[in-house]
This record gives C-alpha cells, sequence and structure tokens, in this order.
C-alpha cells in the first residue's frame, strides 16, 4: 500500500514538472488558439500574394508597350504614342527622401524615448508620452499643408546655409539651393516619422528588466553609463524595428511629399536645388489624368516600391537576428 502510494505521489510530482507546452496540448482552448495564430499568419502571407500578383497582372501590359529601359530611363512618358517610361528618377528621390527623413529622425526620437523613459519625472513623463502618441496620429495632409504653406517659405535660407558650409559635399552642393528640394521633402517626412519611431522605442526601453537597471547602478554606473550599457543593448532590435517601421511610411508617403516637393524631370544628385520625384508622388499627381497604359505605368512603379519595401524589411530582420541576445 505504501509503495502504491509512493508510485502515484510520484507520477503525480512528475506531471506537474511538465514543460508547459505538453500540458497544453490536448486543450481545446489552446489548440483553438495554435490554429487561428496559424491562420492569421497564412491570411497575411495569402494577402502580400494576391497584391504581387495583381501588381505583376496590372503591369505586364504596360511594360510590354514601353520602348525605354523600366530601370534605367528618367524619363516618365507613359501616355504618348510610344510609351517611355522608366523609375530611375522616382527610385531615385525615394530612396534619398526617405533615408534622409530617417537620418534626421531617429536619433532625436531616440533621444526623446530615453528622456520620457529614464530622465523625465514620472508625471512629465506621461503627459509627454501623449503627446507624442498623439503626433503619430496627425493626417498625413496636414504635415503636407504645414510644409508646403510654412516650412517651404523658410527652407530657402537653410538650404542656402548648408550649401555654403557643407556644399563640398556632392549631394549638399549646386547652383540655385530652393525651397521645393528633396530635403524640404525630407524634413517633412522626417517630422512625420519622428513619433512612431518614438513611440515604439520608448516602449521598448521600458521592457528593460529592471534587475539590469539596478545592477548597473549598484555597480557604480552613471545614469548615462546603465543606459549604454543595459538599455540600448537590450533595446537594439526593438529600435531597429522602429526604424524600420519609419522608413517604410517615409517610403509610401504620398500627399506631404506631393505637396512639397516641385516635380522638375531628371535625376539631380543636388538635394538642395528645387525638384524631383518619388514612386508615391508621382502616383499622386498622375494618376486622375493617366491613360489606360499610363495606370499600368503607375502601378508597375507600386510594384518597385513593393519590392523595396519589402527589401527593405528582410535586411531589418537579418540585422535583428544577429542580435538574438537581447531580444
Amino acid at each position: 500500500m505504501t509503495t502504491q502510494t509512493g508510485v502515484e505521489s510520484a507520477e503525480a510530482g512528475g506531471a506537474r514538472h511538465r514543460a508547459p507546452g505538453r500540458m497544453s496540448t490536448g486543450r481545446l482552448g489552446d489548440r483553438i488558439f495554435a490554429g487561428s495564430a496559424t491562420g492569421s499568419g497564412l491570411i497575411v502571407l495569402a494577402i502580400m500574394a494576391a497584391i504581387a500578383v495583381f501588381l505583376v497582372w496590372k503591369a505586364i501590359p504596360a511594360l510590354q508597350a514601353n520602348e525605354a529601359n523600366f530601370i534605367t530611363s528618367e524619363e516618365w512618358n507613359p501616355n504618348a504614342t510610344p510609351a517611355e517610361f522608366g523609375i530611375a528618377q522616382l527610385a531615385f528621390g525615394t530612396v534619398m527622401s526617405s533615408l534622409l527623413a530617417m537620418l534626421l529622425a531617429t536619433p532625436v526620437a531616440i533621444g526623446i524615448a530615453l528622456f520620457i523613459a529614464f530622465y523625465s519625472p514620472r508625471r512629465l513623463a506621461s503627459g509627454l508620452g501623449y503627446i507624442v502618441d498623439l503626433l503619430a496620429a496627425v493626417p498625413s495632409i496636414v504635415y503636407g499643408l504645414w510644409g508646403a504653406v510654412f516650412l517651404s517659405k523658410h527652407m530657402e535660407g537653410v538650404s542656402g546655409f548648408l550649401n555654403s558650409t557643407l556644399g563640398w559635399i556632392p549631394f549638399l552642393g549646386g547652383d540655385s539651393p530652393g525651397k521645393n528640394s528633396i530635403f524640404t521633402a525630407g524634413v517633412v517626412l522626417a517630422i512625420m516619422i519622428l513619433p512612431i519611431i518614438s513611440s515604439i522605442s520608448r516602449e521598448v526601453f521600458l521592457q528593460v528588466p529592471q534587475a539590469h537597471v539596478e545592477a548597473s547602478l549598484a555597480l557604480g554606473a552613471t545614469r548615462w553609463e546603465m543606459i549604454r550599457m543595459s538599455v540600448l543593448p537590450y533595446g537594439q532590435s526593438g529600435m531597429i524595428g522602429a526604424s524600420m517601421l519609419g522608413l517604410g511610411r517615409a517610403m509610401g508617403e504620398t500627399i506631404a511629399v506631393a505637396m512639397v516637393l516641385t516635380y522638375v524631370p531628371g535625376i539631380n544628385i543636388h538635394l538642395l536645388e528645387d525638384g524631383g520625384a518619388t514612386f508615391a508622388s508621382n502616383i499622386a499627381n498622375s494618376f486622375a489624368e493617366a491613360s489606360e497604359n499610363g495606370r499600368g505605368a503607375l502601378i508597375a512603379s507600386g510594384l518597385v516600391l513593393f519590392v523595396i519595401t519589402l527589401l527593405v524589411n528582410m535586411a531589418a530582420r537579418a540585422v535583428v537576428a544577429r542580435r538574438k541576445e537581447f531580444v
């Protein structure tokens, strides 16, 4: 009797110490949740594949009618006979304005997130966090109107100053710096994506284990040393993800860039001079007056933007995967 009781106790103890995953495989709720999560992931992949198929299907007729090199040509005239259009200028404007926006916004956004999370008083931090989250919800057309009506008037002087002091840098040189340039569009985009990067980075910083913070301070580290040794390594993947999310919004922004940037044909490497175009702004400005072949050309350019966005996100995932020890 005693032996049997001991065996039953041992089996009960073993059941208590089994892996949680093994204990939950037979529960109906866990099976439903696992199936729902798997189905949601498959639905997302199916939607992305459907978007890609639609873009390719609509773009093929226009690409077949195109008489110019779609990749290297700077001309955009799909409504002509014969049609001639290429994405070289659109790709250059999109990449340069988006990278410029990310370079301007990311350091400021991370600084704001660190201040709210570790430096500001608790009452002030909650108010600042609410304001930053509110800025992320402002419609893009508001930023575009502000950039076109107010910011562009003051950017001519800023562009002239940068040209006179940093004109030896190829991208900041040029003969006539203006106010409706890729640089101005990049500044507007930077202000737009700053709240997104700051909000996500702040939430990541607040998830740092308190034990890591207290251990650094107990060893005599200053607040900045604690942030540098404990907070930033732990939140590196989150900061990269936030930056890539901001970059994705900057690449796909339409109205704000269309209202600020003046279209001038041809690639101009001088970012301070007026003129330029991006994928999104070209679609917004040209779609209403485009012919059937022109709409196909615009859809083809949208397909390229789709591919560029996927490549950017894949690169971000690759960078995050190299830092899994901090995730």
